[in-house]
């Protein structure tokens, strides 16, 4: 599915460890540049104050959810529980990678995360800040990628439990009572990816 950007309701958030911001920035400066869009964004503990997005520190998992789901494009740091949000959802995704030599983040990990996403051609991603707003003026171009379902698979549960436990069913799968409680965990599995 496309979505235009004009007008467009972008989502943008840093995730919860930690202000990203050279991403809020970036996108409050083209925010001031397309006043036809509207941008709201999830930006963290900081003393940055953008002037042109509407903003907040934090927003509670079922918000952070109903954010990103009404957006037209979500902007993320690179972040795999704000990626595997956004697949989840089905909206297009743009994410820049924090930097450690920065001080946006300890390691580089997200660097990686972004490079692997941009070898699969799933998500838009901008490895340098100055690459988003060429991005942003192809948000009609950008769709978003397969959606993911918002818990494993039976078959992973069986493979995984049978590696821990060592023990295998005749259908390959581990059938027993923890089946059940593994599945119960998914509801706050649902709320804590939001």
């Amino acid at each position: 599915m496309n979505y235009s950007l004009t007008p467009a309701r972008i989502f943008v958030t840093v995730g919860a460890q930690m202000p990203f911001d050279r991403l809020i920035h970036a996108v409050d400066a083209w925010a001031a540049a397309h006043p036809q869009s509207t941008v709201e964004a999830q930006i963290g503990v900081t003393g940055l104050r953008p002037r042109h997005l509407k903003s907040r520190a934090h927003f509670d998992p079922i918000e952070l959810r109903q954010a990103m789901a009404s957006a037209d494009l979500i902007i993320a740091h690179a972040g795999m529980g704000t990626i595997l949000s956004a697949l989840e959802i089905g909206r297009p995704l743009i994410v820049v990678p924090r930097r450690a030599a920065l001080r946006e983040t300890r390691t580089d990990h997200q660097v990686a995360t972004a490079r692997a996403f941009a070898q699969s051609h799933h998500i838009a991603v901008a490895m340098e800040i100055e690459e988003l707003p060429g991005l942003l003026a192809r948000g009609a171009t950008i769709k978003a990628a397969p959606r993911v379902p918002n818990r494993a698979s039976d078959e992973l549960i069986g493979a995984l439990r049978s590696f821990i436990h060592g023990h295998v069913d005749s259908a390959g799968a581990s059938q027993d009572a923890e089946s059940s409680a593994v599945r119960s965990h998914e509801a706050p599995r649902q709320r804590r990816a939001a």
